[in-house]
């Protein structure tokens, strides 16, 4: 295993993010988890904010948070969690290859990824076939709003949170990988007109035929 992630400045940030997020976004976090079964791979754990809306009929959840800081947070919340949740400080990249999930959600982590196609790829293999990958993630938008994301993703925003690209094609690179997309929508979580580049998400199904 590598040198686990020390981000401390994008850690306390994001401690205090996930603690106001606004209900809009809690209730997208509960539909992408919404009638999952089985074993789960849950990529970017964050402090753990998924974990209080798995649905029962989940076996076993293994949460991935390479950021020492959040991991600790994510392992409390792991403690009252409805089902049985380990979180792992491995990064994805890292994670073994023979592993085989029923699921894997994504949820704000392919944006901040440095190769979302090989890390795509890779959550393909470890699925079961029929398996699904739940994603609700920032993507790229268009028209002022694509401008904006292209001048975040080129100045501070990336330094600032954790590497998050806002202006990336994740549902190309989703059906690209092999996948596929089903019930696939935009929401948005924040007013449009707000000038920032990440009041958009796109929440989906995706399968491993």
């Amino acid at each position: 295993m590598s040198d686990l992630v020390d981000n401390p400045f994008f850690a306390r940030l994001w401690m205090t993010m996930s603690g106001h997020e606004p209900e809009s976004l809690r209730r997208l976090r509960v539909a992408n988890l919404a009638g999952l079964t089985g074993r789960v791979l849950e990529v970017g754990a964050g402090t753990g904010t998924n974990f209080a809306y798995y649905p029962t009929g989940v076996t076993e959840v293994i949460a991935l948070e390479p950021e020492r800081r959040l991991a600790e947070v994510a392992r409390e919340a792991a403690a009252a969690a409805p089902v049985p949740v380990i979180v792992s400080t491995a990064a994805i990249e890292e994670f073994g290859a023979a592993e085989s999930f029923d699921a894997v959600v994504c949820s704000l982590v392919l944006c901040s990824v440095d190769d979302p196609d090989s890390v795509v790829r890779q959550l393909y293999s470890m699925l079961t076939p029929g398996g699904e990958l739940r994603y609700l993630e920032h993507v790229a938008g268009v028209g002022v709003r694509a401008t904006l994301q292209k001048v975040a993703d080129a100045t501070v925003w990336p330094r600032l949170l954790g590497n998050c690209h806002t202006h990336r094609n994740t549902e190309a690179t989703i059906a690209a990988a092999g996948f596929s997309v089903d019930g696939s929508r935009r929401e948005q979580t924040l007013p449009g007109w707000l000038p920032v580049p990440v009041s958009e998400f796109a929440i989906g199904r995706a399968v491993r035929p």
